[in-house]
C-alpha cells in the first residue's frame, strides 16, 4: 500500500487506533485497553509508513510480516488492519462477540492479515524466527516484525528464542517491545525485574534501538535503522505509557485487561478528542 509520510496524517491514524480501541472494548465488555493503547504509535507507523503490505492481497508473496506476540493488545491491531483495508472497518465493534472474525486473541484462520495465532505469552519471537528463516532461505528481500510487551520478558522462551536469532544472524528480523513497565499483576520491576534491558538484549547479540514509543518521527528513523543492520536482528524498545491517551487509564495496572463502562467510554473518548459515539 502506500506509504504515509505526513507526521500529522500518522499521529491522526493512531488517535483513531485509540478511539477504535475504547470503543471496541466498551462494546465487547471485555477486552485489554491498557497495552493496545500503548502500542497505537507503533501500529500507525509499522502499516502506514514501514511495512510492505497489500490489503487487497494479503497472501502477497514478498509482503512484510508482521506477528503480534503479546495477542492480547488485539483491538490495536484490528484497528490497523482495519483501516488499512483488509475489512470492513464497522466490524471492529463485533469485537469477541459470537461468532466474530475478531476474536480476543488473534486468529490467523478467521482474520485476512493475521500472519500467526497468539496469545500464549512468549511463542511470537519463536514464530517469527521461523518466518524470517524462511525468507533468507527463499533469498527474498522481505522483514519480520514481532511486537512483543514487556511484561513478557518474564518468558523463557523470548531468550531462548534471542539466541537462535542471533546464532542465525537473521537481520531481516525486528523485535519491538512496547515497554510501558506495567503488566496485569502490576509494574514490572515488581513482578519480575528484567531491567537492565537493554544491556540484555545486547548481551543476546541483537542490535538495540531505545526510542520513545509515541514519537512518531523517532520511531519511523529506529524502524530505518534497523534496515540497514547486517549480520543481526535488531529490537527497537520502545518506552510507552500504559493506556496512553485516556487519563484515568495511563499507568494504572488494572486497564491490562478491564472495558471501559459506558460512562467511563465518554471519558476516554473526550480525553481522545472524540466525543461522538460514532465515526
Amino acid at each position: 500500500m502506500q506509504k504515509i509520510t505526513n507526521i500529522s496524517e500518522l499521529k491522526e491514524i493512531a488517535r483513531k487506533i485509540r478511539v477504535d480501541v475504547i470503543k471496541m472494548t466498551n462494546a465487547a465488555g471485555s477486552g485489554h485497553p491498557g497495552g493496545a493503547l500503548s502500542s497505537a504509535d507503533i501500529f500507525s507507523v509499522l502499516y502506514f509508513n514501514i511495512m510492505n503490505h497489500k490489503p487487497d492481497d494479503p497472501k502477497w508473496e514478498d509482503r512484510d510480516i508482521f506477528i503480534l506476540s503479546k495477542g492480547h493488545s488485539c483491538p490495536a491491531l484490528y484497528s490497523a488492519l482495519a483501516r488499512s483495508g483488509y475489512f470492513p472497518v464497522e466490524e471492529l465493534m463485533t469485537l469477541r462477540k459470537l461468532g466474530s472474525r475478531l476474536q480476543g486473541h488473534p486468529d490467523m484462520l478467521a482474520l485476512p492479515g493475521l500472519e500467526a495465532s497468539t496469545g500464549s505469552l512468549g511463542q511470537g519471537l519463536s514464530i517469527a524466527i521461523g518466518a524470517a528463516l524462511a525468507i533468507k532461505l527463499d533469498k527474498k528481500t522481505s522483514r519480520v516484525y514481532c511486537l512483543m510487551g514487556d511484561g513478557e520478558m518474564d518468558e523463557g522462551q523470548i531468550w531462548e528464542a534471542a539466541m537462535s536469532a542471533a546464532h542465525y544472524r537473521l537481520d531481516n528480523l525486528c523485535g519491538i517491545v512496547d515497554r510501558n513497565r506495567l503488566q496485569i499483576d502490576g509494574f514490572t520491576k515488581d513482578v519480575m525485574n528484567t531491567d537492565p534491558l537493554e544491556k540484555k538484549w545486547e548481551s543476546f547479540g541483537w542490535h538495540v534501538i531505545t526510542v520513545d514509543g509515541h514519537d512518531v518521527p523517532a520511531l519511523i528513523k529506529a524502524f530505518e535503522e534497523a534496515k540497514e543492520v547486517k549480520g543481526k536482528p535488531t529490537v527497537i524498545i520502545a518506552d510507552t505509557i500504559k493506556g496512553k491517551g485516556v487519563s484515568f487509564m495511563e499507568n494504572v495496572a488494572i486497564w491490562h485487561g478491564q472495558a471501559p463502562s459506558d460512562e467511563e467510554t465518554k471519558k476516554a473518548l473526550n480525553d481522545l478528542g472524540e466525543e461522538s459515539s460514532h465515526g
